[in-house]
């Protein structure tokens, strides 16, 4: 298994290590196939990550995602940190073994589940439903309010592919890594 230089250095001299005694969020993820668990702990200022912490159990990989994960969160925006996906965090790094891929889903995950806990205490407004009522009997893109027709699950207005979320059964945009209306997260392998 070979490994980058930025991986080796992150594993090697890990940022941001430890524990945030008064986190505004906090966020755990596992895999119990290879044991690696990830907590991350953020601390928020005006919608902005000003301090984020974390503990990993885990190999070495897991270790360099964690630390690459909190750097590239630090100082941005909650709506920018979520954009931080798996893929991201494995091109920052220099690329991961494919076995050792699931680590960067865990450590972007763990990130995200941080940042909904904050959301959940209700210390960072939810997102506003639209402001002009949607008739129910038709069936509209979550995303542009465009009419979806027949049984493609396409829109006809944005063309955005939907899929129908296993956890609220409303349409969500297909492979998405959250749920446009409940926020859950897709069931990764």
């Amino acid at each position: 298994m070979i490994y980058s230089e930025k991986v080796m250095e992150h594993f090697q001299n890990p940022r941001n290590v430890g524990v945030i005694e008064d986190a505004d969020g906090i966020g755990q993820v596992g895999n119990p196939v290879c044991g690696d668990m990830m907590s991350f702990y953020i601390k928020i200022k005006d919608n902005r990550l000003v301090d984020i912490k974390f503990q990993t159990f885990g190999c070495g990989a897991a270790i360099a995602v964690s630390s690459m994960v909190s750097e590239m969160a630090m100082g941005k925006t909650l709506e920018e940190a979520l954009e931080i996906t798996n893929k991201t965090v494995a091109e920052e790094l220099g690329g991961l073994p494919k076995n050792k891929l699931h680590c960067s889903n865990l450590g972007a995950d763990a990130l995200h589940n941080a940042i909904e806990n904050y959301r959940e205490k209700g210390k960072a407004p939810k997102k506003e439903p639209p402001e002009k009522p949607i008739p129910s009997d038709k069936c509209y893109c979550p995303y542009c309010e465009g009419p979806i027709e027949g049984l493609e699950d396409i829109c006809g207005k944005c063309q955005v592919e939907l899929e129908e979320c296993p956890e609220c059964g409303k349409s969500t945009k297909k492979d998405a890594e959250k749920c446009f209306h409940c926020g859950a997260t897709r069931v990764r392998v």
